[in-house]
């Protein structure tokens, strides 16, 4: 079996840090340092936490580790060795910095302060000594008995500094009172992390800083953070991306929905993509692919439907995908944007968002339209007429080395369709799948049944992008499929939680229970939802209606 272990990226600083908490009079707080101010240095001035550079000689107190072992504090970063060298460097940092030494007698008794620790220090800081002589000379041991594994963070490559740290967490030493050195300490705050955020206060905030501080706001208690903390397992990498947007320079993390787009469009981290979707504005996502978002905007549409022109730029020939709503501003801006001349219009669904441009952009681009029609006339356009509906498999050939196929997706529209565009395993999903949230399924025309059938279908195809209907790219494609179906069937239980013990119920009456995680003034859209589970759960011979009461039957 092939051992896990981690190499930092080339030009990168292996570095740790380390989360010190107490209990004080205004709740749980954590130590913070104030950096000094360094011409070219981002982090100068900085509030953080204590931390810095792995040194050579950290593996040399290896013998000197108490209540830890290189195994144990590897497994949580799912590795098999290679972080005793990160807790270790994060002890001697923070006995350098703030004078806080997490140390133990052979036995395990815990070390008080002696006056000894002052000229160790001393030594330490202008490299005439090591933390492992320190140890071996003052019979000490490193005691990680209650360090807690935290994070992991990796500054976005671009100019400057690049660090790849890892975080871990413990109790501040008791008896024990922080001096900053004064070098790379100059100020010390023992802070809750409420404090720490307030504006008022102006700390200068690094991204990692802020982002630890409000998941550190959570607790109440400088145990129950501990203890959650010791409960971490398969802590992911974080890394930050530079970018651009109305406000300035700024960056996105992971999790944020414009987050894997950035990436693909700026791996080398150059920090001028806009993280920000703006009507009108082209947005070449590949040689193949060119976006234009309508100025449709709303709670449904999110930041307004994403029109797509997908094809081969040697043959100059050009499909576009789902032209949106019949806004004129939006015609203008697509005929500004084409690459080419377009062939094709394509349409996934008839929804009044997606399709209702179709005509006349056609009859701008001379093009032909091809799509579904509507099955119901409820909430549908039913304006468009394709020259001919695609069949689920089709491969529709828009250049050389441009292919799009047709895969037929009920589920959120009965017509609904995506498209493969299979030189980039890229699939634009129209809205089959979303940027950042769950679509309404809402009958008669939605059916969850059909819905989830076709999430699993997409699970056998060979996916690297989603292209969705609103939002940003969409990155690890199976991974957000499972996590929908997930969801999707957590939901069920929910709805199964709320009518079994009732016996019969109406809507209204399991709504309340079923999205208690929903907002309310999006519960008429939910309630669509719910009656469609409760029409899978009729499929499934699991629940009967009865009027406007539904009947569990198991």
């Amino acid at each position: 079996m092939t051992r896990r272990v981690y190499t930092v990226p080339e030009g990168v600083r292996a570095a740790a840090s380390l989360l010190l908490l107490r209990d004080g009079e205004p709740g749980m707080q954590v130590l913070m340092m104030v950096r000094p101010e360094r011409e070219g240095d981002n982090r100068g001035g900085a509030a953080v936490f204590p931390g810095g550079v792995l040194e050579a000689s950290d593996r040399e107190a290896f013998e000197h580790v108490h209540g830890a072992d290189d195994a144990a504090l590897s497994a949580p970063f799912g590795l098999d060795a290679g972080m005793l060298d990160y807790a270790v460097a994060a002890l001697r940092e923070t006995f350098e910095e703030v004078g806080l030494l997490l140390a133990c007698g052979a036995d395990g008794s815990v070390a008080r302060p002696h006056p000894a620790w002052a000229m160790w220090r001393s030594r330490l800081h202008r490299a005439e000594a090591t933390i492992a002589a320190m140890c071996a000379h003052e019979r000490l041991r490193l005691d990680m008995r209650n360090l807690a594994c935290y994070g992991h963070w990796l500054t976005p490559p671009g100019p400057g500094k690049r660090f790849d740290t890892r975080f871990f967490l413990t109790l501040a030493p008791a008896g024990q009172e922080p001096e900053a050195d004064r070098g790379e300490a100059v100020a010390l705050m023992w802070l809750t992390p409420a404090q720490a955020l307030d504006p008022e206060r102006q700390l200068k905030l690094l991204p990692v800083t802020r982002n630890t501080l409000q998941n550190l706001s959570r607790f109440a208690r400088a145990a129950d953070a501990h203890g959650e903390a010791r409960e971490r397992r398969d802590i992911r990498r974080m890394m930050p991306r530079r970018v651009q947007s109305n406000t300035g320079r700024r960056v996105v993390l992971p999790g944020d929905l414009a987050y894997a787009e950035v990436g693909h469009l700026d791996p080398q981290g150059r920090g001028d993509v806009l993280a920000e979707i703006v009507p009108g504005r082209a947005v070449r996502l590949s040689s193949r692919i060119v976006r234009v978002t309508a100025p449709n905007a709303s709670v449904m549409t999110g930041p307004g439907t994403n029109s797509y022109f997908v094809g081969d730029p040697e043959a100059r020939r050009w499909a576009l995908i789902d032209p949106g709503p019949a806004d004129a501003a939006h015609l203008q801006a697509l005929q500004a944007a084409a690459p080419g001349p377009v062939q094709l219009v394509l349409v996934t669904h008839t929804h009044v968002d997606h399709s209702p441009g179709a005509a006349a952009a056609a009859a701008a681009f001379g093009a032909q339209v091809l799509g579904r029609r509507a099955a119901v006339e409820q909430g549908q356009d039913t304006s468009l007429r394709p020259s001919r509906e695609p069949e689920h498999g089709e491969r529709i050939e828009v250049g050389p080395g441009t292919t799009l196929r047709v895969l037929h997706t009920p589920g959120h529209a009965s017509n609904h369709l995506c498209y493969l565009l299979e030189q980039e395993k890229l699939l634009f999903t129209g809205d089959h799948v979303m940027n950042g949230s769950t679509v309404v399924i809402n009958p008669p025309d939605g059916d969850m049944a059909a819905y989830l059938r076709a999430l699993h279908a997409l699970l056998d195809e060979e996916l690297e992008w989603f292209a969705p209907g609103h939002g940003w790219l969409v990155a690890e494609p199976h991974a957000v499929l499972r996590a929908l179906i997930a969801h999707r069937l957590r939901r069920e239980a929910k709805v199964v939680d709320a009518l079994r013990p009732r016996g019969t119920a109406a809507i209204d009456e399991m709504l309340p229970e079923v999205y208690a995680d929903t907002p309310q003034s999006l519960w008429p859209m939910a309630r669509r939802s719910l009656l469609a589970h409760l029409l899978k759960l009729r499929e499934d011979a699991r629940v009967a209606s009865e009027g406007e009461r539904w009947r569990w039957l198991e």
